[in-house]
């Protein structure tokens, strides 16, 4: 820090857009630095979407501003409220422009001050780096600067990325060909919300998928299972100006076992993004990963063929240890271009 400046961090009030959008500004400039074609941010409108629904997650961000101007490091907390009530979740970004001046690093101590708080013990961080650094991103800048804070690797996770659309052709071989293996099943498609006969077991499957996931050396809980949060969830996706494309299979009693969604946003036409998929440990050996994945894709791209502002590039992220799903992304065409770090800490004194 040069003499005579001064940084104070202040606490965002989300009904103030014109601080919002300045601590947003920086939080865009510092997640985008360096990865261009890989980084994802939030659009603006939604992350206020966000802010707005505090029911199940309190939400909170933070400006670091400089000599009562300029914005140089964001941060913010998400602590939720219905599950892993002792986790906090923490993200921090310093402008290109001031960084290593300890703007950072201060940040991240306030961010888990006031994690504390609220009685939060475990503080969850996430990092990325290139997909040729090493793995546990060892010698890069932004996994350095979580140990140097005292949070330990946990498990990585690679960014991989598909050209869309894939040929129709690729889509119904990798159907049919799991087809014969899942005949007892049937699959379901639809977009956006979610259909009531399929509510209760498509909420049940949702909650599983955090521990169901590899996790590391990751502490994580089983997410809650309600229909009221998922209705809820999904009028966040609405306002967010997101669609999801959905689809699930369905046992002979008509329960929902496995699924897979992807998202677009009206606000990053080009961009889609793979969200879950997940096949119950019971109902696994089906080929119901691939039959879903597939089918779903298909579905997407018949939906939107003649949308001219239909996305370009898939987007997923996977443990890097789940051979299985990573082997199925890579039948369906995607390749790796980034590598993502989660990280844990306990936050002594909570």
């Amino acid at each position: 820090m040069s003499a005579g400046t001064t940084v104070d961090i202040e606490q965002i009030d989300p009904a103030n857009r014109a601080a919002l959008a300045a601590w947003h500004a920086t939080v865009v400039a510092a997640d985008t630095f360096g990865r261009e074609e890989n980084a994802t941010p939030w659009q603006l409108p939604e992350v206020e979407a966000e802010l707005a629904e505090q029911t199940d997650v309190t939400r909170l961000v933070f400006a670091g501003i400089q000599d009562g101007r300029t914005v140089v490091v964001s941060g913010q907390v998400g602590m939720p409220l219905r599950h892993s009530t002792h986790h906090a979740d923490l993200a921090v970004y310093a402008h290109p422009d001031h960084r290593r001046r300890g703007h950072g690093t201060r940040m991240l101590a306030h961010l888990e001050e006031v994690a504390r708080g609220h009685g939060r013990t475990v503080a969850n961080a996430e990092a990325a780096w290139p997909y040729d650094a090493p793995a546990d991103g060892t010698g890069t800048p932004a996994g350095e600067f979580l140990r140097s804070c005292g949070y330990k690797f946990g498990i990585g996770d690679v960014m991989r990325t598909l050209d869309l659309p894939v040929d129709d052709a690729v889509l119904d071989a990798l159907a049919a060909e799991a087809a014969p293996h899942h005949a007892a099943y049937t699959l379901r498609s639809w977009a956006g919300r979610v259909p009531d006969e399929l509510a209760v077991g498509w909420a049940d499957l949702l909650a599983d998928l955090m521990i169901e996931a590899p996790t590391g050396e990751m502490e994580r809980q089983r997410e809650s299972a309600g229909v009221e949060e998922m209705r809820r969830h999904e009028a966040l996706v609405a306002a967010q100006g997101r669609t999801t494309y959905n689809t699930v299979a369905l046992d002979a009693d008509g329960w929902p076992v496995a699924y897979s969604n992807l998202a677009v946003t009206r606000h990053e036409p080009g961009n889609a993004f793979q969200w879950g998929t997940l096949v119950r440990p019971e109902h696994r050996g089906h080929r119901l990963g691939l039959a879903v994945k597939a089918v779903n894709l298909r579905f997407y791209q018949d939906t939107v063929r003649h949308d001219e502002e239909r996305a370009t590039r898939l987007r997923t992220w996977n443990a890097e240890i789940n051979t299985h799903m990573v082997s199925v992304n890579e039948r369906l065409g995607f390749r790796a271009v980034e590598r993502l770090g989660e990280f844990q800490k306990g936050l002594v004194g909570a």
